[in-house]
């Protein structure tokens, strides 16, 4: 029995399936360790399997789009957390408590026009 869930975060978009198993997680087919090469990124992904005391009932298979490092960590993160709600809904207080169901709606934002970015004006000269 598979659980399915979708997680985003800024451009990235992970389909994250939870399966029966003893721990192991894939990433776009390949292992953990050797896609996500930062630990604090791993650890962000561990956190609701760890929070929820199930990081070795379940292999997690994750198929991630889009963006980058950290952006594909927490659209991971938030689908892991949702297939667990899946599996279990008694879950969901826990998880909800500790800010893993919260889709983290920061984006890049546009630049303007007349502006030299997003917020930075062009240098104004009195005189």
């Amino acid at each position: 029995m598979q659980h399915l869930a979708t997680g985003r975060r800024k451009t990235a978009t992970t389909r994250v399936s939870l399966r029966p198993g003893k721990g192991q997680i894939t990433v776009n087919h390949r292992p953990f360790e050797n896609y996500f090469v930062n630990e604090s990124a791993r650890a962000y992904v561990r956190q609701p399997l760890l929070a929820a005391e199930m990081a070795d009932r379940f292999d997690v298979v994750i198929l991630a789009q889009g963006g980058g490092v950290s952006g594909q960590a927490g659209a991971a993160r938030l689908g892991i957390a949702r297939a667990l709600i899946e599996f279990n809904s008694e879950l969901r207080g826990k998880l909800k408590g500790l800010g893993l169901l919260t889709r983290d709606a920061r984006a890049h934002e546009r630049k303007k026009y007349g502006q030299k970015g997003a917020r930075k004006r062009f240098q104004f000269s009195k005189r």
